[in-house]
């Protein structure tokens, strides 16, 4: 009676999602579960699914991948005689006999909706019902499990929250010199900050001696406003837009960075933070939703809607040499707490009791 774990969504090029699944696997081994994927994974045992379920084909293959959920999986569940289903993305077939384990990230589509957005119509029908007829919750954060309890009323014990873990052989302390930029890494919605963040680089009273590096893919919705708005503060020439880095050049950055500042609205987790960390790189970023569970008190956490907070902290960074010392040692011991090992072990600890 095997575990079938659905990864009919893994993309080509790893992000998020993709990077949890893969590094859940190697501990999933044990329960000897058979895995649904369109991708070679020569190591385990594996069930072909169909190649156009990913959001490589953009929202056709999201669309595909729910069509593909509800109908065909179950046959399959059926076929294969298996006991119970893990879907490391909150995505299973509804109203079926398929018992089912889901992985839930974050609430961020409801918190800050956006007008015809699939996602937050995704969030607001659909989710609802997979949390609810799921046999369990995996979260990321405890942040996330109380959003789940808070947003669709899902009893607190039906939820098991188990943080993600950072690349710690890749984002590593390297002893680089430091230069004198304030780091961001991450996309430009609204939500991340990056309006109040340049707001409060630009009140720096010796922001020329600075520069504001912000790393993340290019976003015509949002980029451009926040490029009129350094023009207008009269810091355009100190505001880097890196557009994405690729992964490799990360720790390099990083390292470099007198500062990482991640004062999102809101995060299921905060990677970022995690990797500054690791590199050994001081943090500064919000004290709500879970990057206080990330941080703990190895980072200045600020009040993310508060622009004097922030630049305040940033002055800390400039003007305190023994402070960047203790965050960075703190830093370094903080991440080494997080391991995909920790992950892996929880996550089949969670899946045993309910085959």
């Amino acid at each position: 009676m095997p575990l079938l774990t659905n990864l009919s969504f893994l993309l080509t090029k790893p992000t998020g999602t993709t990077t949890y699944a893969l590094n859940l696997l190697p501990h999933l081994q044990k329960l000897d579960p058979i895995l649904l994927t369109s991708q070679s994974l020569p190591d385990y045992n594996c069930y072909q699914t169909p190649h156009n379920l990913t959001s490589e084909q953009g929202l056709k293959g999201h669309l595909n991948r729910l069509v593909w959920t509800q109908f065909q999986l179950p046959k399959i569940y059926q076929n294969l005689k298996s006991q119970l289903l893990f879907s490391p993305i909150p995505e299973a077939p509804l109203y079926t006999n398929c018992r089912f384990i889901v992985t839930a990230f974050d609430m961020i589509p409801l918190r800050f909706p956006k007008r015809l957005s699939p996602l937050t119509t995704y969030h607001k029908y659909y989710t609802p019902e997979v949390f609810k007829q799921a046999e369990h919750i995996i979260c990321i954060s405890e942040s996330t499990a109380n959003d789940i309890t808070q947003f669709y009323q899902i009893p607190s014990n039906k939820i098991t929250s188990i943080a993600l873990a950072g690349d710690n052989s890749h984002f590593q302390f390297l002893n680089l010199p430091t230069r004198n930029y304030f780091l961001y890494i991450g996309r430009q919605d609204p939500y991340k900050n990056l309006q109040r963040l340049i707001s409060a680089f630009s009140a720096l009273p010796n922001r020329n001696d600075y520069e504001l590096w912000l790393a993340g893919p290019y976003d015509k919705r949002y980029s451009p406003l926040l490029e009129i708005q350094t023009q207008e503060l009269g810091i355009n020439h100190l505001v880097k837009f890196l557009n994405y880095v690729p992964y490799n050049e990360l720790p390099i950055i990083i390292n470099q960075a007198i500062a990482l500042v991640f004062p999102s609205l809101w995060e299921g987790f905060g990677l970022p933070v995690l990797e500054a960390m690791a590199c050994g790189t001081p943090v500064i970023t919000s004290n709500i939703s879970s990057l206080p569970e990330v941080a703990g008190d190895a980072a200045i956490l600020i009040n993310p809607y508060n622009i004097e907070e922030i630049t305040a902290a940033m002055k800390i960074i400039i003007n305190d040499s023994e402070t960047r010392k203790q965050l960075s040692e703190k830093g370094l011991k903080r991440a080494n707490q997080f391991t995909w090992e920790k992950t892996g072990l929880a996550t089949v600890e969670v899946l045993k009791k309910y085959l």
